[in-house]
């Protein structure tokens, strides 16, 4: 595991939209500024490594707010969101990679 600076709160350890109050700690990291993920990992396509939900004040659904999502090696851009890691026409993470953008890359088979 790495730690990685929490996405959701830049590193303050603080809520950004500051509820129910200005002291509250970060949801993401509980206050800790940093976050653990699995490497190896790519920034997440969906909320763009913001850690924040397009279109609302929640932590991001695909990457849990930590703004990363991690991954399997060699990857390739999504053929579904075409790397954009959400779902045509829905404010939801693409289904094929979970908002990350990328998928595995399929093993050629040679013969």
């Amino acid at each position: 595991m790495k730690k990685v600076k929490c996405a959701f709160c830049q590193g303050t350890g603080k809520d950004p939209f500051e509820v129910p109050s200005e002291l509250s700690t970060c949801q993401v990291c509980a206050g800790h500024k940093e976050v653990e993920v699995k490497p190896p990992y790519a920034k997440c396509a969906f909320c763009n490594g913001r850690g924040i939900n397009p279109n609302s004040r929640l932590s991001c659904s695909a990457c849990k707010g930590h703004g990363v999502i991690p991954i399997k090696r060699p990857v390739e851009t999504c053929p579904v969101c075409a790397g954009r890691g959400d779902s045509p026409g829905a404010h939801l993470p693409c289904l094929e990679c979970k908002g990350a953008g990328v998928i595995s890359k399929k093993e050629e088979n040679t013969v």
